[in-house]
C-alpha cells in the first residue's frame, strides 16, 4: 500500500527546503540598531555551550526598510501599542479601584523585568511569563478580570513594561528551578514534529541566513517581543509566533500560555543571552 501521507510530507519538506537557496549561516549584515543615540547590541559571542557561533538578534536579518522603522520611535508602528498602554497603565479598574500606577507609580519602576523572564514563580511552582505576572496583578490587586493572552489589551501592556527594558541584555534564571523547564523547552526545539518532520533546530540553528519565500531565517530570538510584524499588521507575542511556527510546518500547536510554550520560551531566552531587550522590534 503507498503511503501518501508520507509522500505528501516528504514532498512538503522538499518544497521547503528547496526554498532555502543560500549556504548553511549566510552572516547576517553588518548594520547598527541605533535608537536616539543608544547603540542596541544586537550581536553577541556565543557562550561555550552554544550550537551557535555567535548569536544575533532576529533585526539583523531584515531588511534596511524595516531596520529603519525600528530605528525611529516615531517611525515605529508598535508604539501606537505603546501609547494605548500607556493610557491603561493609569485606568482604575475591578473590584479594588486600582490601576497599575496605584502600585508600580511610573512604568519605569519595571525596568529590567523583562531581561529576567520567564522567571521562577514560588506562588504556581513553574516559571511567570510576563503575561502571567499582568494577569496576577489584574486579579489579585485589582479586583479586574484576566486579560486574554493575546487580547488587545495584554499586547499592548506587555510592550510598554518591556520597552523599560530596552537595551538591557537578557540574562534568564537556567539554574536551580529554571533548570528542568530550560531542559524541557530544549527538548521541544528540537524535537521534529508536523506533516513536514521538522523542529525549531532546522530552520533557526541549520539555516539561519538562508532565504525562504523572499525571506531570510533568523536565529528565533526572542528579545524583540512583542514583536510588530508586518505581516500581522500589529504586535503579537512570543507565544504567538511559536503557534505559527507550529502551524507553517503542520503541527497541531500547543496554546498560548501552555506548560509547553512557557518552557519554549524559557529555552529560548536563555539562547538569546546577552543580546539587549528590542521592545518593540519591528520585523516582516
Amino acid at each position: 500500500m503507498i503511503n501518501r501521507g508520507g509522500i505528501v510530507a516528504a514532498l512538503g519538506l522538499s518544497a521547503l527546503m528547496a526554498m532555502i537557496v543560500a549556504p548553511a549561516h549566510a552572516d547576517p549584515d553588518n548594520n547598527q540598531l541605533i535608537i536616539d543615540g543608544e547603540v542596541i547590541i544586537t550581536d553577541v559571542a556565543a557562550p561555550d555551550d552554544s550550537p551557535l557561533d555567535r548569536i544575533y538578534s532576529g533585526w539583523r536579518f531584515r531588511s534596511p526598510e524595516t531596520q529603519s522603522l525600528q530605528m525611529d520611535d516615531f517611525e515605529n508602528p508598535g508604539f501606537v501599542a505603546v501609547d494605548d498602554a500607556i493610557e491603561s497603565w493609569d485606568t482604575a479598574e475591578g473590584s479594588e479601584g486600582k490601576s497599575c500606577a496605584s502600585c508600580h507609580s511610573d512604568p519605569s519602576s519595571l525596568a529590567g523585568l523583562r531581561t529576567t523572564l520567564p522567571k521562577w514563580d514560588e506562588a504556581t511552582n513553574k516559571p511567570a511569563t510576563m503575561e502571567n505576572l499582568i494577569n496576577r496583578c489584574r486579579t489579585d490587586r485589582m479586583g479586574a478580570e484576566a486579560w486574554g493572552w493575546e487580547q488587545k489589551e495584554m499586547v499592548n501592556m506587555t510592550a510598554l513594561v518591556s520597552l523599560q527594558s530596552r537595551g538591557m541584555p537578557v540574562n534568564v534564571q537556567t539554574d536551580g528551578p529554571m533548570a528542568e523547564w530550560i531542559e524541557k523547552g530544549k527538548d521541544l526545539y528540537y524535537t521534529r514534529v508536523g506533516q513536514l518532520n521538522m523542529s525549531c533546530s532546522n530552520c533557526h540553528e541549520d539555516n539561519y541566513g538562508n532565504q525562504i519565500r523572499s525571506d531570510h531565517l533568523s536565529q528565533g530570538q526572542v528579545n524583540g517581543f512583542p514583536v510588530y510584524r508586518l505581516k500581522w499588521a500589529g504586535l503579537g507575542s512570543i507565544h504567538r509566533r511559536f503557534k505559527g511556527c507550529m502551524e507553517n510546518i503542520r503541527a497541531t500547536p500547543f496554546k498560548r500560555g501552555s506548560d509547553e510554550f512557557i518552557a519554549l520560551e524559557a529555552y529560548v531566552a536563555s539562547r538569546g543571552a546577552g543580546l539587549a531587550v528590542e521592545t518593540p522590534s519591528v520585523r516582516n
